[in-house]
């Protein structure tokens, strides 16, 4: 299925989660067994790929959240408002079918994600993520996101950054 096309929409209870399988046991755990649940108790927003034929190619998170101005390096927080902390998006989980990786799907999906963020009425600062291991984070960074110096597997990239590559918003 090299080339197919993907079809991002939110997670709906006819989708079949059961065959999905990423390679790494927590993400796709979570994403049988637990996502739902958090849905349904609003921490999260499921997004998937589906291909034509109504698989799942691949899936993300997205929740609210907020970063301490003090995480944040000295170039960057010293732009920002003097608050504790400033609004940003969580994208708590990505993952790609094993059977779309190597496919350019897993670049999709952030672009989605911070296209979501950039798009939302809701104020927020950044995306942030939380990187599970150096491939990740290795993937993050070449996507422009910028590590905290104090939390190396937590990286962010600023919404203003993201917006002027963006292919604007559809309302």
């Amino acid at each position: 299925m090299s080339g197919a096309p993907f079809q991002l929409v939110r997670l709906q209870s006819s989708h079949d989660r059961t065959s999905f399988k990423s390679g790494s046991e927590a993400l796709d755990q979570y994403f049988s067994q637990q996502v739902s649940q958090d849905i349904r108790r609003r921490v999260t927003a499921c997004y998937v790929a589906l291909t034509p034929d109504q698989r799942i190619a691949g899936y993300y998170t997205l929740a609210s959240a907020g970063l301490l101005l003090t995480e944040l390096p000295a170039n960057v927080a010293k732009k920002l408002p003097r608050y504790p902390s400033v609004p940003a998006v969580r994208m708590g989980r990505l993952a790609v079918a094993q059977d779309f990786k190597g496919q350019g799907l897993g670049g999709a999906l952030l672009a989605d994600a911070l296209d979501r963020a950039i798009c939302s009425d809701i104020a927020a600062y950044a995306l942030v993520v939380d990187a599970k291991d150096d491939a990740a984070v290795a993937f993050y960074r070449h996507h422009g996101l910028i590590a905290l110096a104090d939390q190396p597997k937590t990286l962010f990239l600023p919404l203003a950054t993201a917006r002027s590559a963006s292919s604007g918003c559809k309302k």
